[in-house]
């Protein structure tokens, strides 16, 4: 069959991992990533937020060029292609590039084997992000690896490891080589470790990687060169249930449809149009993809600028700009220096490979990079229509704001032209965002002046905003008011006034931070009038004297940089066997599997025959009765099989685990924006989806709705890869069903189900495999949410899929408790603490859930690692009218903590001493009871904190950072080192008993399996070492298959760092009966092997199956005494970290990080310095960047990885390390280890404190009141608000009156 297709029977031809794909009714509403997952069964790229936001779906595109004969190989978002714009291209996913049946890629191999993979749901992702850099450059610099990586998001790892094994492939050398004898900086000295022992650093060896062949790769498929280079090409299109695609290959057939059909809009990258079709249910009947036209793809230098093609790609646009400075003189270059710079942080590089320059300009997004600096460039647009061709300026089309309407429906944006700049011309970009990279910004801008020759004389001004309103806005009064002006500070007052009057954003801004949106506003013109100062002093220094020295630093952004990283931890003692695994770093026993994307996640099982899909309906109100429910719309949907309400839930609805339920269905009254109300059951998830939009719900709303205390510490979305998936399948006869889960706690699954169907739980099978990241997230709700699932399966007869969209999870589930804390300290002059006197404040959300045993954890940790005399701490759990709040690592130790440190370095601040100095002060220092009365040995403690100091050179570095300050006026840094005291048990015994189930196999192989929930944490990796020490045996010969309720009944969930701990007992106590049982059979034959033994058993008719069993720590507490024994044992800790700040637009960077941490003797160094870095990079999140915010009625705004951001390449420290305390024992626990997940995430506050520090020496150089509140997070807005200077006095005098709020932090 040729690629031609008959005439009128459109097929789509593309290739996929080197097979030809040729779909004959192909949709253009389908995206390439359902695609792949439901019709090709290729489930290794996974869905993670739908948005291009994640990178979970990356895969590569391959395309050929007839005219260049070039093969170009490009990343992209699988879940933003619509499988139609993929016509005669190669797709590559993570299957098409190595498997365990056949070869792994080196890509695949080496991210596995240096432990870039925990939960490994983001790591298919990152591995095609890296597979496709290597194909471009089979030797990348360190600089192209981060830039490659931007785009992908990983909640687990910190990303350290990631990096890592991508360093392996770099040629250059990564490290710094600063010391005096060429070792790194992060060489550590000897003689910090412990005396006479073997200390180790370096998690994986590179001798055993295979190297990288680029000659072994897939190629590009011949037939598709063939096609591409002898058959003309022709319009295609496609029809699909609701849309019509037109793909024309002529500009004057591109002019006769948008003609005929001026409201169909134009379709290239899918990167603005997708998410507005996906998450906002815009239907446009007829779209056209204009990138084959060839005049939208022009590349044109002449004399006086560059003309670029409006479908060209933003990475090419990013790659003809770097060729046009590297050739042209500096003064020609100035506009492609600043719009070039806004690429190289807009979006990943899955986005720039895709979205087009002329999509960018026509949308008239308020947050686009671009626009600004390309209307202040003076960039003109091409534009043609049917007879017509004309020339307008780019900022045209801003000129009237929103309503605008310059370009004509009928017209084309053909190209767009970049001219050169000129001399006495300057020009600048700048953007502020959440985070560096991949980021929507909060404000940009672009700002360009030309003086009048030889002078600094204004003679023209264009001033652009971008991300303020509701389009690109220009201040083209001010800019008019400028012009004759002198450039000197008296201009630079009047220019700040006459801005922020003209920019007057409304309190309602989109995105609200009205405050701080205005102080960039005049921030960014202050940073553009001293680039153009020191510029004019570099052209002639004689008349222009430049800007103060110590105000250069402000002028140079801060970049992404490779970190540095070292780990340190113990190596076994000299005796111990080869075969023992136990203290080695051992690979996660799924990190292959999670590289080739062949690990199976819920969402990844085959469809069963006749399954049905689940989309939930849920409340648009936060407190309000329900009048009605009509669903007589969604019911006439294509493939529509049901809807379930209460009305159909046979017994339990509503669950009551204290004294206000968990509700399954909302029946009367909804409690908050995103309570269940129903949901529909469908043939396929989008006629769900579709059919969900058109219940109608109609609300009488009720008083009072309460949303919010006042906020002190902000909440935090668990933001696991994986969203809550569920699969639950009838299994015909008596009642029983089989419940696939993502979830900590099949146990609760099991009852809840059962509970909602009326049956016993015997009749309910909960299996879970492993879960794509939880973090406390997936109890519960997964609960709830399964007997959605199971009653919509029980109604219909028919397996169900429950899947929930990342808005819809973000939306429904909850995360951890925001805080207020209120407190009273007395203290001495000398910094002794005498007595506290505190108060909690949790926002629990509209039901129970955890909040309850949040706020007790949260009272029994408060003191850190502070011996407080006398102490009083009150918990308060506050209902509000916000989805309930639940488990989060670390469980309201974070939260408490983080006050105690708050007000620990206030002291410092009155007491004129350091907050170190307090800190040491108040520390535990010899045994002595806790606040709850229970003894407590600080040596620990003690000794992580001084090799903290030690390691992190922390007083020449504080030298240095305050030297760093008195010669930078516009840029600051901080240091702050804060020690962890993290208590490990469960407060009741009960809930720590595990039991584990192990079975040999005549063959000699052995089944394991235990109560514990592979999330991430590498438990089944541990219990498989566990195993291999006590029976002596390989670990390539044991096997875990998955938890079951039908393996091991009424397990515990898998929370509070403990999995290992009690499961690794369970298991030790099974393989030791075993063990027991053939020793007489191995006395007798001693010199026989492992499979004799076993044989010989079988023969003797010895059992060689075992239970174990681990009855629970004694813990217990006693609330009305206030005393007790709720701890078995203590992890300890300390980090130091150092920050750099922007004082003019609150951004900041991390450089450094120590982290000294006991954990006992390590079971697995490489698995638990992953758990202590990537809860250390999660802790960053909590403290710096994760804002959730509300609409003053209740509803989420941050619904995805585009509104809400988690931590990224860009913002782990420059410099990382991570040593593990030698020579530490715990008695309590299996091998005298310690549970490790939780305690580091406290660690990410050193980065909190560290901006504190730089924000108080700003404050005190500026004379400002030594007492100020940060909360937290600790975002660049309050960072800006903090370091107040005449632009902060502006705005707070600009005498406006704030509107209602546009949302409210929680």
């Amino acid at each position: 069959m040729s690629l031609q297709g008959a005439p009128g029977a459109e097929e789509l031809v593309f290739y996929v991992n080197g097979r030809k794909i040729t779909e004959k009714n192909a949709d253009p509403e389908q995206m390439l990533l359902s695609y792949l997952r439901k019709r090709l069964r290729l489930t290794g790229t996974k869905y993670g937020c739908g948005g291009g936001g994640c990178g979970a779906c990356t895969v590569m595109i391959s395309t050929y060029e007839p005219a260049s004969k070039k093969i170009r190989h490009y990343s992209a978002n699988a879940c933003l292609l619509p499988i139609c714009s993929l016509y005669g291209t190669a797709v590559t996913t993570v299957e098409g590039i190595g498997s365990t049946k056949t070869r792994i890629h080196p890509v695949q191999e080496r991210l596995a084997k240096c432990h870039g993979s925990q939960c490994g749901f983001c790591t298919p992702g990152m591995v095609m992000s890296i597979y496709t850099l290597l194909r471009n450059h089979p030797k990348p610099t360190s600089e192209q690896i981060t830039a490659a990586l931007a785009g992908n998001l990983c909640r687990c790892t910190g990303y350290r490891p990631i990096l890592d094994a991508c360093k392996t492939f770099c040629e250059e050398s990564i490290c710094c080589q600063s010391k005096a004898n060429g070792k790194c900086c992060l060489d550590q000295d000897d003689d910090l470790f412990g005396k006479g022992e073997k200390i180790r650093s370096g998690l994986f060896s590179t001798e055993e990687f295979q190297p990288l062949d680029p000659t072994q790769e897939l190629i590009f498929p011949p037939e598709l060169m063939r096609v591409a280079e002898s058959q003309p090409k022709r319009t295609l299109v496609f029809r699909g249930e609701r849309m019509t695609w037109i793909s024309p290959v002529s500009l004057d057939e591109l002019l006769d449809l948008k003609a005929t059909h001026p409201k169909a809009p134009l379709v290239v990258g899918n990167t603005s149009l997708g998410p507005e079709i996906k998450f906002r249910g815009v239907l446009h009947p007829i779209v056209i993809a204009p990138a084959r036209v060839l005049d939208l793809n022009l590349v044109k230098c002449a004399d006086d600028g560059l003309t670029l093609g409006a479908a060209c790609s933003l990475t090419l646009v990013k790659d003809i700009l770097k060729n046009a400075i590297s050739e042209f003189p500096e003064e020609k270059t100035k506009i492609f220096r600043a719009v070039l710079q806004q690429l190289r942080t807009l979006g990943g590089e899955q986005i720039r490979n895709v979205a087009s320059l002329g999509g960018n300009i026509v949308s008239r997004k308020s947050t686009s990079d671009l626009n600004p600096i390309l209307a202040a460039g003076n960039c003109m647009l091409n534009l043609v229509s049917r007879g017509r061709k004309r020339q307008i300026p780019l900022s045209d089309i801003f000129a009237d704001g929103a309503g605008n309407n310059t370009i004509m429906p009928e017209e084309i944006l053909v190209s767009v032209y970049i001219p050169h700049s000129r001399k006495g011309e300057y020009v600048s970009a700048f953007r502020q965002a959440p985070r560096r990279e991949n980021a929507l910004p909060i404000t940009s801008a672009g700002v360009r002046v030309l003086f009048e020759e030889g002078t600094d004389k204004i003679k023209d001004l264009n001033i652009f905003y971008g991300g303020s309103i509701s389009t690109t806005i220009c201040a083209k009064q001010t800019c008019q008011a400028l012009i004759g002006r002198y450039w000197n500070e008296k201009m630079l007052d009047e220019a700040c006034r006459l801005l922020l009057k003209e920019i007057a954003l409304l309190g309602v801004a989109w995105g609200g931070k009205v405050d701080y949106k205005k102080t960039l506003v005049v921030s960014f013109f202050y940073r553009f009038f001293l680039e153009v100062l020191q510029s004019l002093k570099t052209m002639d220094p004689c008349h222009y004297p430049g800007i103060p020295m110590e105000y250069g630093s402000v002028l140079q952004d801060f970049q992404t940089k490779m970190p540095q990283s070292i780990q340190v931890y113990q190596d076994v003692e000299p005796g111990q066997p080869p075969q023992d695994p136990v203290g080695r770093p051992i690979m996660h026993q799924s990190g292959i599997k999670h590289a080739t994307g062949e690990a199976v996640y819920i969402d990844d099982l085959p469809s069963v025959d006749g399954e049905l899909s689940l989309a939930v309906v849920t409340s648009s109100r936060a407190h309000a009765r329900i009048v009605s429910i009509d669903i007589s719309e969604a019911l006439k949907g294509p493939g529509v099989f049901d809807i379930i309400t209460a009305h159909d839930v046979p017994a339990t609805n509503e669950f009551y685990y204290s004294s206000d339920p968990e509700i399954l269905f909302a029946r009367n009254e909804v409690i908050c924006v995103g309570q269940i109300v129903c949901a529909v059951a469908a043939d396929s998830y989008v006629h769900a989806k579709q059919a969900a939009a058109k219940v109608k719900i109609e609300y009488e709303v009720l008083e009072p709705m309460i949303l919010t205390i006042e906020i002190h510490i902000g909440g935090q979305e668990h933001f696991y890869m994986e969203t809550q998936s569920v699969l639950a399948v009838p299994k015909g006869e008596d009642k029983e069903m089989n419940v696939y889960v993502s979830t900590q706690h099949p146990a609760i699954i099991q009852e809840m189900v059962a509970a909602s169907l009326g049956v016993p739980a015997n009749r309910i099978m909960c299996h879970v495999k492993r879960v794509g990241g939880a973090f406390g997230g997936k109890l519960l709700k997964a609960g709830l949410l399964a007997s959605v699932a199971a009653v919509a399966a029980n109604k219909t007869s028919r397996a169900v899929r429950l899947v929930l969209s990342r808005g819809d999870d973000m939306l429904i589930t909850g995360g951890r408790h925001p805080f207020i804390g209120k407190y009273k300290v007395g203290f001495m002059n000398d910094g002794r603490i005498i007595a506290v006197d505190v108060e909690f404040y949790i926002n629990g959300g509209c039901t129970p859930d955890e909040s309850v045993l949040v706020a007790e954890v949260s009272l029994l940790k408060m003191d850190n690692a502070y011996r407080i005399p006398n102490l009083r701490c009150w918990g308060y759990a506050c209902k509000t009218n916000l989805p309930s709040n639940t488990a989060f690592r670390g469980f309201g130790f974070p939260q408490s903590a983080l006050v105690t440190e708050t007000w620990i370095t206030e002291i410092a601040d009155k007491t004129g001493l350091s907050p170190e100095k307090i800190r040491e002060i108040n520390m535990y220092r010899e045994n002595e009871q806790t606040h709850f009365k229970q003894q407590l040995d600080p040596q620990n403690l003690i000794r992580c904190w001084n090799e903290c100091m030690e390691k992190s050179a922390y007083y020449s570095r504080k030298t240095a950072v305050k030297e760093f300050n008195k010669q930078n006026y516009w840029k600051k840094k901080g240091i702050a080192i804060v020690p962890l005291k993290f208590p490990f048990g469960m407060a009741t015994r009960y809930l720590s008993q595990a039991a584990a189930l192990v079975h040999i196999y005549t063959d000699g192989s052995v089944l394991l399996t235990h109560g514990g929930i592979e999330m991430g944490q590498g438990i089944h990796t541990k219990m498989i070492q566990v195993a291999s020490r006590e029976l002596n045996i390989p670990m390539s010969y044991i096997h875990f298959c998955e938890t079951s309720t039908t393996t091991v009944p009424n397990a515990c969930a898998s929370v509070g760092s403990a999995g290992t701990d009690v499961n690794g007992m369970a298991v030790k106590d099974a393989c030791q009966t075993l063990l027991k049982r053939l020793q007489p059979i191995i006395n007798k034959n001693p010199k026989g092997t492992w499979n004799d033994w076993i044989k010989e058993a079988f023969i003797q008719s010895v059992s060689l199956s075992a239970t174990g069993y681990f009855r629970g720590y004694n813990e217990s507490m006693d609330w009305e005494k206030g005393e007790g024994q709720p701890f078995t044992y203590f992890l300890y800790g300390a980090a130091c970290s150092e920050v750099e700040i922007d004082c003019l637009t609150g951004d900041h960077k991390n450089l450094r990080t120590d982290i000294v941490m006991d954990i006992g003797c390590s079971i697995n160094p490489a698995v638990d310095i992953g758990q202590i870095e990537g809860a250390f990079v999660q802790g960053i999140g909590l403290y710096t960047m994760e804002e959730l915010k509300y609409s003053p009625e209740g509803v989420l705004y941050t619904r995805g990885p585009d509104q809400y951001k988690i931590p990224a390449v860009c913002d782990i420290p420059e410099h990382f390390s991570v040593s593990l305390l030698s020579s530490s024992q715990n008695p309590y626990a299996i091998y005298a280890s310690k549970g490790i997940g939780e305690a580091g995430l406290f660690l990410g506050c050193s980065v909190f404190f560290a901006l504190r520090d730089a924000v108080t020496s700003v404050r005190n150089e500026r004379g400002l009141k030594k007492t100020f509140t940060l909360n937290s997070p600790l975002t660049p807005e309050q960072i800006r608000a903090a370091c107040a200077d005449d632009f902060t006095e502006m705005i707070t005098n600009d005498g406006c009156a704030s509107s209602t709020p546009w949302a409210v932090s929680v």
